[in-house]
């Protein structure tokens, strides 16, 4: 039997897009004998004590992570989504500087954007998600343009070797079957 671990919810913390209450999941994941579940709210870590508490009290491990808005080095105005898993305590430290950091300098109307650069210096540690079909590969797998696909892919690959996976999501949502062919043919090809 495999076993299955969700890697990406978003807590009632989340604030814009969340409703899941932390007691509830870690004890659904629990009783579901899910050894892990990660919790990755949008650019925050509000819900993480909580997060903590419940998941030992249930004896699943936590995965700490972040869900973010990501801006393109060469572009400004293309913004993308990923998601950031702590690997290590390294991995922690780093993905509490690139929240803090995506507030202090990257937020804008109200949002908090990480630069693709920030990453570089702090990307130690760090498990990275693709973003799905709201990724950077994802965009361009869905704009016809494989080849920058595998480009940004490959550069991904490079920066974080091993620790980079593309997303692939059954929800029902617009344009995900196209996405998740195109992406299971560009992993398929690398």
């Amino acid at each position: 039997m495999t076993e299955f671990v969700h890697l990406r919810v978003h807590s009632e913390y989340s604030l814009s897009d969340g409703i899941v209450r932390i007691k509830p999941l870690v004890k659904t994941a629990a009783e579901l004998g899910m050894p892990a579940v990660a919790l990755t709210d949008r650019s925050n870590f509000f819900a993480l004590i909580k997060f903590h508490k419940a998941c030992y009290a249930e004896g699943i491990k936590p995965v700490y992570g972040a869900d973010f808005l990501l801006r393109s080095d060469d572009d400004p105005d293309h913004i993308s989504q990923l998601v950031l898993l702590a690997r290590t305590s390294e991995g922690y430290a780093n993905l509490r500087l690139l929240i803090s950091r995506a507030y202090q300098e990257g937020q804008q109307q109200g949002k908090a954007y990480l630069q693709r650069a920030w990453l570089d210096e702090h990307g130690d540690g760090l498990i990275v998600l693709s973003g799905g079909r709201e990724g950077d590969v994802g965009q361009y797998l869905l704009a016809g343009k494989p080849d920058q696909a595998r480009a940004c892919l490959e550069r991904w690959q490079q920066q974080f070797p091993g620790n980079y996976y593309l997303e692939l999501q059954r929800t029902g949502r617009e344009y995900e079957e196209d996405y998740l062919h195109a992406a299971v043919a560009l992993a398929a090809a690398c």
